[in-house]
């Protein structure tokens, strides 16, 4: 098994409690997904947003989906100018067989634009 790390974001419309958990959760359920884990298979995630998203936490939209025993970070993204607004990052970290060019990277809604080459 090898230590990974697996990216992920999405955009959401409105700085809205509801729309935070609710994109998180499709976030991290893709990740999960895409990747064949299990809960057991993470050893900590980092949740970040850009500076206009303020209503909730993303990780507790992880605690909902199983994460109990995985820690959970959140943080704010810098406000780089231009910046796309109202996105939700997370970086992963794994135990998986994988290869690292077999990691599936997840883009979703308007975040898709923020990695082209890898959005699925």
């Amino acid at each position: 098994m090898a230590v990974r790390a697996v990216r992920g974001a999405t955009q959401i419309d409105a700085d809205e409690r509801d729309q935070i958990l609710s994109a998180t959760a499709e976030l991290v359920a893709e990740v999960m997904a895409r990747n064949e884990l299990s809960t057991d298979d993470v050893i900590s995630v980092i949740f970040t947003v850009t500076p206009d998203l303020t209503a909730e936490f993303p990780a507790l939209a992880a605690r909902k989906l199983g994460f109990h025993e995985v820690p959970l970070l959140c943080a704010t993204e810098i406000g780089v100018p231009h910046a796309l607004p109202r996105v939700i990052r997370l970086m992963a970290h794994v135990e998986t067989a994988r290869p690292r060019s077999e990691i599936q990277h997840v883009y979703l809604r308007g975040a898709t634009a923020l990695r082209l080459d890898i959005a699925q």
